[in-house]
């Protein structure tokens, strides 16, 4: 039991750490899998850690999202920034391309690429709003760059704040997008689980609330925490993560 609550607390950890910020939970989550032989990493446990996840994003921005009336377009338009990602990411579930690349080299290489990436996209000018400047466009430019959030170690929520940051808008209002793009994105893996469960003859259990619970607590410490980092300091210290263990990646792969 004790082992039980052990796996579910670590993998609540990398999900509600890593989900949101720009290092990779996927990539962290198949490191820890391949180092430590985890029981409980079933279907249901993964879709309780998502779910704990998408309370944590509901919670914190209840305000904004509870109040569709003066938010609708901005809503319609991160559905519409999804899309990308559903129709690529159905299909490289359905036929098994994604479980091919989850592979350490794959996450070595992305970890490194999209780290350097970040750094660049960091240092960009900020000129445009999120109140103002949100356009369809910028939706589609930013639901694209995420589909490469299917590749581990590249990072959604790493992506999508690059993806914003090379559009012109500030730290802060990139991580807003990023974060309201969780939502669906985290809906739709939840909804997958599920699908998958139904195939299976698998029982509910205590370790599943407890997974939810935890989740949600990580979860939800880590979006406070990042939403008042990124007021204040740049994403240097994400970039040097990245840096650091691509490199210890890298020893391990090729030496």
């Amino acid at each position: 039991m004790i082992s039980n609550f052990f796996e579910i607390f670590l993998l609540s950890v990398i999900q509600g750490l890593f989900e949101f910020l720009p290092i990779s939970s996927s990539a962290h989550l198949i490191l820890v899998s391949n180092i430590y032989e985890l029981k409980n990493q079933s279907i249901l446990i993964d879709i309780s850690l998502h779910l704990g996840s998408l309370l944590a994003i509901l919670y914190y921005f209840k305000n904004e999202i509870f109040n569709f009336k003066n938010n609708k377009n901005l809503f319609y338009k991160i559905a519409l920034s999804t899309i990308p990602i559903f129709i690529v990411g159905y299909f490289l579930y359905s036929s098994g391309i994604v479980f091919q690349i989850r592979n350490i080299k794959v996450i070595a290489w992305a970890t490194l690429f999209f780290g350097i990436l970040i750094y660049i996209a960091d240092k960009n000018k900020f000129l445009k709003k999120i109140d103002s400047d949100f356009s369809v466009k910028s939706a589609l430019i930013i639901g694209f760059f995420q589909i490469l959030a299917l590749v581990p170690g590249v990072s959604r929520s790493g992506i999508t704040i690059t993806a914003g940051r090379i559009l012109g808008f500030n730290r802060t209002d990139s991580a807003k997008i990023s974060f309201y793009l969780s939502i669906p994105t985290l809906v739709g893996a939840s909804l997958l689980g599920i699908k998958d469960l139904f195939k299976q003859n698998i029982d509910f259990n205590f370790l599943v609330l407890v997974g939810i619970f935890l989740s949600f607590i990580f979860s939800f410490l880590t979006i406070k925490f990042f939403m008042k980092y990124i007021k204040n300091f740049s994403l240097n210290v994400f970039v040097m993560y990245r840096i650091v263990l691509a490199i210890f990646l890298f020893y391990i792969i090729y030496f």
